[in-house]
């Protein structure tokens, strides 16, 4: 097909340029939120639709998979579709879906809709940021950056608060609801507002080659390995035989993609090749750290403040809007510290200390912690993500070729799931198996006879006798009271030791930071990026 050289178009001015801007952060921001939203409705939803916690997880499960398989395609996607009608297509499958999962009346029809909501939102957040990229020049990318960064981060934070409110409120199917009127929003800016690229005017698709074992190779890996990792803790891992066939699934299929996209096909619809690339692959390991600790804050905040110290679901959102409050700002710092000169490195490593710290300020807490204790940490916790973000995707991609870039932000966007979905599964994982441990622990200090037990049992019973019960079902109330406390102090101890780990994962990778090389993002790699469409 032939190509002519033409100077790219002038990027969209005045309010135009903040209508694009408004129209890829929101679109961005309602697929990340969407990522987390359904985590503090799932009782609710499980209760209406008559089934069981474990089965109302597929919810989840099934809106990851989806993403963790588009996010890869995106660029093949955006080549053959070309980027604004693919942009403006996902907008309205995820739109339409999110009308369906609100609907839906069964817990299959809503497990369909999520899967076709997780495909319609892979293309969202990747091809947002290209859009964010190509309606700034070249010496104020830095800002997209920094605008970009803040829907990365608001959208998992912004998603328990919102679905908390919801739920506390009124039906849960205006978790999904609310999507529809911003999605019909997004297609009628992105029609009137976002222009077609060059290349997207006349495309040949005849002359794009369709990778279908490529495809088909990445969507039974990658999907195999999201199922293992989402359920594998709910299902006993390997004595679920769905879980072991899957592994198998995952473990043939992800080498066999490996080799045939450096191998087996000269075309390829990731082209890992790029992978060669030193910045890439350790800022690629350093995404995984990020996304790990970002989906398992958001996990596992609010568990801890809901089950151990028992604030309401609102309330638990509530406490997560300072720290969201901060990051904004940290944004707009952290986009101009790059664009003066500052070590991408430096500021990497402050947000790793940061998020670190969060960690382990979250280890010490108790039942007895205050919103004042959470609010502080969770604003660092919000300082670190604005550090860490945005100077580590622009150094990840920074070194590469600008033909390599749609592929390698690719990548930086799937790790950075696939990272999220290892969190899921480690702390739940970590979770069990420590409550298990402190349990245990905790038991084997309540001997017979023993003063302390024999006062605690005392006091308990007289309390519910107290209360108006007899003495002989005080006594059993009394020892079930103990019992439910035990559970609860194991759980508590469980959660802090699953934020010790989380912070560990920082300190042991921090020195993998040494290894990027420092270059800065010149306006040649810079407009390369946005014309990634990623």
């Amino acid at each position: 097909m032939a190509t002519q050289t033409m100077s790219p178009p002038a990027p969209p001015m005045g309010l135009r340029r903040w209508a694009v801007v408004v129209t890829a952060i929101s679109a961005a921001i309602i697929e990340l939120i969407d990522t987390s939203i359904v985590n503090v409705g799932l009782t609710d939803i499980a209760g209406n639709l008559g089934v069981t916690i474990e089965d109302v997880a597929w919810v989840v499960t099934s809106y990851a998979i989806a993403n963790v398989i588009v996010i890869p395609m995106t660029g093949f996607l955006q080549r053959y579709f070309g980027r604004k009608n693919y942009y403006i297509g996902s907008i309205i499958l995820f739109t339409v879906a999110s009308y369906g999962c609100g609907l839906s009346d069964s817990l299959w029809m809503l497990i369909l809709f999520r899967f076709l909501q997780g495909v319609g939102g892979g293309a969202l957040l990747s091809t947002s940021q290209g859009l964010m990229f190509d309606a700034f020049p070249p010496a104020q990318r830095p800002v997209a950056s920094a605008l970009f960064g803040m829907g990365i981060v608001l959208g998992p934070t912004l998603g328990p608060t919102l679905g908390g409110y919801i739920i506390d409120n009124y039906h849960w199917s205006w978790m999904f609801y609310i999507n529809v009127p911003i999605g019909i929003l997004a297609v009628f800016m992105s029609s009137t507002f976002i222009d077609k690229k060059e290349d997207e005017i006349n495309i040949n698709r005849r002359a794009i080659h369709i990778d279908q074992i490529g495809i088909l190779l990445l969507a039974v890996g990658i999907g195999s390995l999201q199922y293992v990792l989402e359920r594998g803790e709910a299902d006993d891992w390997f004595d679920s035989k769905t879980i072991l066939w899957l592994s198998v699934a995952a473990i043939i299929a992800i080498p066999l993609f490996v080799w045939w996209e450096l191998r087996g096909t000269r075309e390829p619809v990731v082209d890992l090749r790029t992978l060669k690339n030193r910045n890439l692959t350790i800022g690629s390991i350093l995404i995984v750290v990020v996304g790990y600790g970002l989906f398992t804050s958001v996990l596992l905040f609010p568990l801890f403040a809901q089950r151990i110290v028992g604030l309401t679901a609102t309330k638990t959102g509530q406490l997560l809007i300072p720290g969201g409050l901060v990051t904004l700002p940290m944004f707009a710092i952290v986009g101009r510290m790059l664009a003066k000169g500052v070590s991408p490195r430096l500021i990497v490593a402050l947000g790793y200390v940061a998020f670190g710290s969060f960690c382990f300020m979250m280890s010490t807490y108790n039942a007895d912690a205050s919103s004042g204790d959470f609010i502080q940490a969770l604003i660092i916790r919000g300082i670190g993500l604005a550090l860490v973000n945005v100077p580590l995707i622009n150094q990840s991609v920074s070194t590469l070729e600008p033909r390599q870039l749609p592929t390698g932000i690719a990548i930086v966007n799937m790790m950075r799931q696939i990272g999220g979905a290892f969190g899921v599964a480690i702390t739940n994982t970590y979770v069990t198996q420590r409550t298990a441990v402190h349990r245990s622990d905790l038991v084997s200090n309540l001997q017979p006879g023993d003063m302390i037990t024999t006062e605690r049992i005392t006091a308990l019973t007289q309390g519910l006798v107290a209360r108006g019960m007899n003495a002989f079902d005080a006594v059993s109330g009394a020892y079930k009271t103990l019992d439910a406390i035990i559970s609860r102090q194991a759980l508590m101890l469980a959660y802090l030791d699953t934020f010790q780990l989380a912070g560990m994962f920082f300190v042991v990778t921090s020195p993998l930071l040494l290894l990027l090389k420092r270059k800065k993002v010149d306006a040649a790699t810079a407009k390369a990026i946005a014309d990634a469409a990623h």
